[in-house]
């Protein structure tokens, strides 16, 4: 077992007054049997009342409802948890999936079938043709395939910091030989998808302790449904298979559903507010 602080800091800067509208947070690691939380706080400025609940996939969201106007948008969350994946591999898969091509149940295709879905725009020839590399002849362990295609994405591409809102299609990608984690995380769920695999979009943290001085980052990934070990992440940025440094606060059947903040405020036409971000994850 790992424990982690995961310290997170949104600030909203205006330069008049405004009035806030409710505000989404999904910031709550997704607790269970790999997961688990010892404590947490949370920070808000100016004075909001929040209400948490279940979404429809269980994710843990938090709405703040705000009286008074303000010049700024404090949020501030700090959690300690407790991880337990820290072998992500030690998994069995049920006999008929191990090797692909392979058909879910009846019962596993009914409850899966808004994660079967291959029907985005943004694709084209040039998807189609990339596509065509992991469409094996041969039968081949399910889990390798996955791997490879994490691997081609994470290794022919260059990574990019994106700032701007919003996901790139599979093509622009492709097209652009780039991207971030949550234009990764959406190529690799669209080639799942369209070998028939059942896969999730991931947000949440990274822990990355490439320094002496532990810290982290929010972070986008991919999880495939497989018959017998359930929801397995699979990282494309890093190549890797989620494990205990990945630490994930909501899912969703799209990628666009699930910023770790989001709301609206009323004020000045023209209006701009600053953003500034500050996320720290601590072993510990």
């Amino acid at each position: 077992m790992r424990r982690f602080k995961l310290f997170h800091e949104t600030i909203y800067d205006f330069q008049n007054e405004v009035t806030l509208g409710p505000h989404r947070l999904l910031i709550r690691p997704r607790e269970g049997h790999d997961i688990r939380i010892e404590s947490s706080t949370l920070n808000i400025t100016p004075n909001a009342l929040v209400k948490w609940h279940r979404d429809e996939l269980d994710n843990s969201v938090g709405i703040t409802r705000f009286s008074t106007p303000t010049r700024q948008l404090k949020i501030v969350s700090e959690v300690v948890i407790q991880h337990y994946d820290e072998w992500p591999l030690d998994f069995l898969v049920e006999d008929h999936a191990v090797q692909y091509p392979f058909t879910y149940t009846a019962e596993e295709r009914q409850a899966l079938s808004p994660y079967l879905i291959d029907s985005f725009e943004g694709k084209g020839p040039l998807f189609e043709s990339w596509i065509e590399q992991f469409n094996q002849k041969e039968a081949i362990e399910t889990y390798s395939l996955l791997s490879q295609i994490s691997k081609a994405i994470g290794s022919k591409n260059q990574y990019r910091v994106r700032e701007k809102p919003g996901v790139q299609t599979p093509l622009e990608t492709l097209e652009k030989s780039s991207g971030s984690c949550r234009d990764y995380a959406w190529l690799f769920m669209c080639a799942a998808r369209r070998l028939g695999m059942a896969t999730r979009f991931v947000s949440g943290y990274l822990h990355a302790p490439v320094t002496e001085l532990d810290y982290g980052s929010t972070h986008a990934w991919a999880e495939v449904y497989l018959p017998g070990a359930g929801w397995k992440g699979f990282d494309p940025t890093s190549q890797k298979i989620a494990g205990s440094q990945h630490i994930p606060t909501a899912v969703s059947i799209l990628p666009d559903a699930v910023p770790p903040v989001s709301g609206h405020f009323t004020g000045r036409t023209g209006e701009n507010p600053s953003l500034g971000v500050r996320v720290k994850v601590q072993s510990i």
